[in-house]
Formats: C-alpha cells, structure tokens, sequence
C-alpha cells in the first residue's frame, strides 16, 4: 500500500497534521490533547482500513484479469454495490467477458482453419495422385491412341483441380465477410442462359435433354456476377446425377411474394440419411461414385442465403433431385 506515492503523500500530510492538531490540544489542555490523539488515531484505523478494502478489491481485478490472459475458464461477479470502485468493477467484468468470447471464437475459427486446411489438402490430393499415375503411364505406353487417351483424363483432372481451387478460394472470401454483394434487377431469362451457357457442349455429348420454362419478364433482385455460381453449382450436381441420356429441367414461378426456381433431373435422387447434409461443407454423399468434393452446394447456399433467398433440396415425386430456389420480393 506504501508504495502508492499518492498514499504516502497522504500518509506524511496525515502525521505532519495530526502532530499539529495533538500539540495544539496539549497546549489548550491534557483533556484537548487526550480527544486529539483518539480523533487521529481513529481517522488513521479507517483510512487505512478503508485503503486496504479498496486495494484488496482492485487485487481480485487484477487477479480476474491474469486469468483472462491465460484463458482460464473463470468470471468473477461483483458485488451489487454504489461506488465507483464498483462500477469499475462491473466494467472490467464486462470487458473480460467479452475479451472470453472472443478468444472461444477464435479458438473455435482456429480449429475450422485447421478441419479445412486438412480437407483442402484431402481433396488436392486425389486428383494429383490420378495425375501422376497417368503421367507414369504415359510415359510407359508406345500407343498413340492410348497416349491421347491419357492426356485427355490429365486435362480433366486438371480442370477439375482449377475448379476446386476456384471455388475453396470463394467460399474463402466469403468465410472473411470481404464480398459485398451488389443488389439490382435481373432478368430470370438472362440469369438461366448465363447459368447454362458453360455446360452446352457437355450436355450435347452426354446427350442430356435441356427443358427451360421461365415466363418473359420476370425479374428477381441479386447479384449478376455471383448468382450465376449459385446456379451452376446446382445444375453441376445435376449434370451429374442425370448422366447419359438424362434430363433437365429448369421451371421459373412468379408471385406477390417471391420468385422461385426449380431445377430437376431425373437421376437416382437423394437417401432420406443425406438430404439433411446435402449443403454442409465437404460433403459428398453416401454414393462412393459420386465424383464431387462437397463444395459446389455449400458455396450455392452462402451465396443465396447471403441476398436473402433460400435454397432447398428434395426428391421429385417422379424421382430425381429437385432443388428449390426462393428470391422474396
């Protein structure tokens, strides 16, 4: 308490003072100077008890402190007193509170960081792996047509790989909040023809009958450039589930409350067990031929709900997956 240079300030103004006041009792009379030394003996007692209660309080603080500062699990509540020790206190509780919230959440981003660099890293591997066994088969096989072949499949892996990349780095920017997603009027009718317009070529190879059915003049709110992705991404699973010979349909619904976009194919569908999982990151299915990584739909999701729609998935009545896109008014 001494080493307080306030205190000890106090303390030699408090002795020069009460040795002024007992002298000047003593002088008027012994019963004057008796009084004198009883006053200043009981000021000083309640000062320095008073003194001692304020530091022991400001003790705990310091004490609740340290133990935010090495994560400790504890919260010190305090008393329900007037004063403004107190509510330097209750400050100071508020404060480390938070401070405690913070660090669980970044103790808990940390541990995703963590669960996402090791599924990037799962997911990178598969096709380098296929890479770099073809690359060891081409380098082994005199045949031209079977050279061509494996050069044709490296194309695909590496594709696909650009396209993972592509999307991991999106659903980055959006994870960080730094995506600010423009608002203006687009055409359903220009949506859908941007959406569909990169899987034509594959469609037509794979035989995969295209069924678009969007009244004119229907116009929704979002972003031009990242509701495309969001689309493409759903007709990819499609694209996939259909397979040879299969379908797509696309079917636009307008009213007063919102705009809403069904795309269906009429492939196997989903299990009961998957649906509920079908937009969680990183997961692909119960199928073990399914070729996707579990990305596509999670980043579909983030970037519709993020303007306000939402985005489901079920089994059409006829069979196939159904997925249901709702933009409100």
């Amino acid at each position: 308490m001494l080493r307080n240079r306030e205190v000890r300030q106090f303390a030699v103004v408090f002795v020069l003072l009460a040795a002024a006041a007992v002298t000047a009792g003593f002088v008027m009379n012994t019963a004057a100077g008796v009084l004198a030394i009883g006053c200043t003996a009981t000021f000083g007692t309640a000062f320095v008890g008073f003194t001692r209660a304020r530091y022991r309080s400001l003790a705990r603080l310091s004490d609740e402190i340290d133990r935010v500062l090495h994560n400790a699990d504890h919260l010190f509540i305090a008393d329900s007193e007037e004063g403004e020790l107190s509510i330097l206190h209750s400050e100071i509780t508020k404060m480390t509170q938070r401070i405690r919230d913070q660090n669980r959440e970044l103790i808990k981003e940390k541990g995703h960081l963590a669960d996402s660099l090791a599924d990037i890293a799962h997911q990178l591997r598969t096709p380098l792996t296929s890479v770099n066994l073809i690359m060891t088969l081409l380098a082994n096989s005199p045949a031209e047509d079977e050279r061509k072949a494996f050069i044709r499949e490296t194309e695909e892996l590496l594709m696909q790989m650009d396209w993972l990349i592509t999307s991991l780095l999106r659903l980055s920017r959006l994870d960080a909040g730094i995506v600010v997603f423009q608002s203006g009027p687009i055409a359903v009718n220009d949506l859908l023809r941007t959406a569909v317009r990169p899987f034509l070529i594959q469609m037509e190879l794979r035989n995969v009958d295209l069924r678009i059915d969007c009244p004119s003049g229907v116009v929704i709110q979002g972003d031009p450039a990242w509701l495309p992705e969001a689309i493409q991404n759903i007709l990819k699973n499609c694209l996939e589930s259909a397979g040879e010979n299969g379908m797509i349909e696309l079917v636009c619904t307008d009213n007063p409350l919102y705009t809403e976009l069904i795309v269906h194919d009429n492939g196997p569908g989903f299990s009961k067990e998957e649906i509920p999982r079908l937009f969680d990151r990183y997961y692909r299915g119960s199928n073990p031929n399914h070729a996707g990584y579990g990305i596509g739909l999670a980043l579909c999701k983030m970037i519709i709900t993020r303007q306000g729609g939402t985005v489901t998935a079920h089994n059409h009545p006829q069979g196939g997956a159904l997925f249901r896109l709702r933009f409100p008014k």
